[in-house]
């Protein structure tokens, strides 16, 4: 167990670092492209130093063009401040784009981590080290968790459990005819079928269902757990 628990760090570590490195480098890119930006804009005062070294250079000194001057030099103030304003919306859009950007990385990573986990789960299947099937009180205990079963879910369970002892692969029809005490020919593949569904909805979680109870392909359904560790009382 040592060697697994090591594994699992490891990969847990090596996660967490790509996360970080993956988050650092989305950021540091919208960071570059950020400074680019930025750098490319043009000063929100050249309009009206452009047109400032025009009047210099040609000694406009008349009242109109003193006049025409002032014009000029209020439209260059509100264009500086339009520039401005497009800044404002850049460094903004830039921040959203960030965290969106980040936000989207980590989901991502998220989910793979979760696929993964999940396929390790599968193939190794679950680990129950005690199945107790209570058909009085229709409980079952399963590990340390309690499940209150219907009367037909515990006795679905119950005969897959007996025929799990006996390492028997039930068909469906099987199932059915065990259960309602008729002939295995003339029951339904599907009634059977149906029965594990609603053992599987009984027992809540989908993951530990479907992993419990087996299907086996073109045979039948089983309980996927060493029969050592069933109890019925």
């Amino acid at each position: 167990m040592r060697e697994t628990t090591s594994s699992v760090t490891e990969a847990r570590q090596t996660g967490n670092r790509v996360v970080l490195i993956g988050v650092a480098a989305v950021v540091a890119i919208l960071g570059l492209a950020a400074v680019f930006l930025f750098l490319n804009l043009p000063d929100a005062n050249a309009f009206n130093a452009r047109v400032e070294q025009i009047f210099v250079e040609n000694d406009l000194t008349s009242e109109a063009e003193i006049r025409l001057l002032e014009i000029l030099a209020q439209s260059g103030t509100a264009f500086s401040d339009t520039l401005a304003s497009y800044r404002v919306v850049i460094f903004v859009l830039m921040l959203f784009a960030t965290g969106l950007l980040v936000a989207a990385l980590v989901f991502v990573l998220t989910i793979i981590a979760l696929n993964r986990r999940m396929g390790e789960i599968e193939r190794a299947g679950i680990q129950v080290n005690s199945l107790i099937i209570s058909r009085a009180d229709r409980t079952v205990y399963l590990n340390n968790m309690e499940f209150s079963l219907t009367e037909a879910a515990i006795e679905t369970l119950s005969v897959l459990a007996e025929a799990r002892m006996d390492d028997v692969v039930l068909s469906g029809a099987e199932l059915e005819a065990v259960i309602s005490g008729r002939n295995a020919a003339d029951c339904d593949e599907a009634a059977g079928a149906t029965r594990i569904k609603r053992l599987r909805d009984a027992l809540g979680n989908q993951l530990m269902a479907e992993l419990l109870v087996r299907t086996i392909a073109r045979r039948g359904y089983m309980l996927s757990i060493d029969k050592d560790v069933i109890r019925m009382i």
